[in-house]
């Protein structure tokens, strides 16, 4: 069975059991199968020779996931874009995806409701080479970026998973922290699909508000957390975030950031029965490529930690400068060659050449991220090029930079990463304006920061504005970001 024929067993054997979990609203195997199910019929008559991505648009309603297998069922990648996204940004999703319709929540729920039991034809359904999902990522000129993923790249990703984890059927419940535009989601999402699991989702809402989340928690019944590292981290600060609160908790899966030793060890002491995992992987590779568990061994041995060895179909090699394989403890480009490395960005064929090529036979992709191997394990060590990971979000600092010298008034401007305690913190952003206002500059600072969020997400904005009438400049005439950091430190 395919996945798509595996969520839709668990239907059958088990309709009642719960799929999804949204705060009071709830979503079972049954009625996630009829009403997906009633979508894609509905889908394919509205567009009967049309396999274009379907965008969807919302936050964590289960009618997100009702569209999502809606969309593959009628032989549509889906394109998942979260509801805090500026619509400037989501305009240019859709237009670079030719995207024929968005789906919201509320639109899902009027179809599904008009469609009754309609049901679709399975030969109609998204096969193995077909693209299964997209997900936009920042892109270096300013455009977003859409990632394309196979379902043949996902089922390499969960077959690993599955056999690595060793997880219960129908006895998981999976804790869903970021939201299904960010492909950590995938991990959490379809590892709990696929074993019938249940997947508690933590909104948008609750990290907002410390004592709503640790309710929610409380209540999840988690077995399986599944988070970036710093979201992990801020739950730590509340001292009863322990094994009496999540009981259950057996693993701890992270993804998406720098996991630091002083958070697996406060984890590790508050939750003496459950297991620690560091992974590693960039979007381009379906969510994670490498692995390995963080024991009381690991802490000791290594800082930084590692982020593991590769899933046994995929190779990870280091490239130093001259493209040859680097030798053991020599720092070079993370390189991945496997059945999880997607095909590339769709409608980018000139972003494609340069990030993918083939490597032992096998679709591979250039990270740009620096790492060496040590023992046989690979340690991450950052970009090379302006790209950050910042709480678990890839951003492209000319991606931030290109829409903030866009705005009115502002002559030239460049971001970097404040750093603090050896890690990312946040964005700052050093502007040139064309003319100096009355306005103070807190003012203004508030003023771009408006104008921005019209533009792009909320963690793509810069936290703290300076204001100069000139850069630094390199001997080559560029602004020098060297002396600009220093400027933060």
């Amino acid at each position: 069975m395919d996945l798509i024929e595996r969520i839709d067993e668990w239907a059958r054997a088990a309709p009642e059991h719960l799929a999804h979990v949204s705060r009071e609203r709830t979503l079972t195997y049954g009625e996630l199968a009829r009403r997906s199910a009633a979508l894609a019929a509905w889908l394919l008559r509205a567009l009967p020779d049309d396999r274009a991505p379907i965008a969807v648009q919302g936050h964590k309603e289960p009618e997100m996931l009702i569209a999502f297998l809606g969309a593959v069922k009628a032989g549509h990648p889906y394109i998942p874009i979260d509801v805090t996204t500026p619509p400037a940004r989501v305009e240019r999703i859709v237009a670079t995806a030719r995207a024929p319709l968005t789906l919201t929540p509320a639109r899902v729920a009027a179809i599904v409701a008009e469609a009754g039991d309609a049901a679709p034809d399975p030969v109609h359904r998204v096969a193995a080479n077909d693209p299964f999902y997209i997900i936009f990522t920042s892109g270096s000129t300013g455009e977003p970026k859409g990632v394309v993923i196979t379902l043949a790249c996902l089922t390499s990703f969960l077959d690993w998973m599955l056999a690595e984890q060793r997880l219960v059927e129908q006895r998981e419940t999976f804790l869903n922290q970021a939201p299904f535009s960010f492909d950590l989601s995938v991990m959490d999402t379809y590892l709990s699909l696929a074993t019938g699991g249940t997947l508690f989702s933590i909104d948008k809402d609750d990290i907002a508000n410390p004592a709503q989340l640790y309710r929610a928690l409380t209540h999840s019944n988690a077995t399986v957390w599944v988070s970036t590292p710093s979201f992990a981290q801020m739950c730590l600060v509340e001292k009863t975030f322990s094994a009496a609160m999540l009981p259950r908790v057996r693993r701890f899966l992270f993804c998406g950031e720098t996991l630091a030793p002083e958070v697996a060890a406060a984890l590790l002491d508050r939750f003496p029965d459950a297991q620690v995992w560091n992974t590693y992987g960039p979007t381009e590779t379906t969510v994670a490529t490498t692995s390995v568990r963080i024991d009381g061994e690991t802490l000791t041995r290594y800082r930084p930690l590692p982020v593991g060895y590769a899933k046994p179909d995929s190779r990870v090699v280091v490239l130093d400068e001259d493209g040859r394989v680097a030798v053991n403890g020599e720092r070079g480009e993370i390189v991945i060659a496997g059945p999880n490395v997607s095909p590339g960005y769709i409608s980018r064929p000139d972003l494609t050449a340069k990030a993918f090529f083939t490597l032992y036979g096998m679709p591979a992709y250039h990270t740009g991220d620096w790492g060496y191997f040590q023992n046989g394990l690979l340690f991450y060590e950052g970009r090379r090029d302006q790209q950050v990971k910042l709480h678990g979000h890839r951003i492209e600092l000319g991606d931030v930079e290109a829409n903030l010298q866009a705005l009115p008034g502002v002559r030239d401007g460049v971001v970097l990463v404040k750093m603090k305690d050896g890690a990312p913190d946040s964005l700052a952003a050093f502007v040139i304006l064309n003319d100096h206002s009355a306005d103070s500059e807190f003012e203004i600072s508030r003023a771009l920061k408006n104008r921005m969020a019209e533009r792009l997400p909320v963690y793509m904005i810069p936290r703290k504005f300076h204001f100069l009438s000139a850069f630094p400049m390199t001997a080559n005439g560029k602004a020098d970001r060297k002396k600009l950091a220093e400027m933060l430190a």
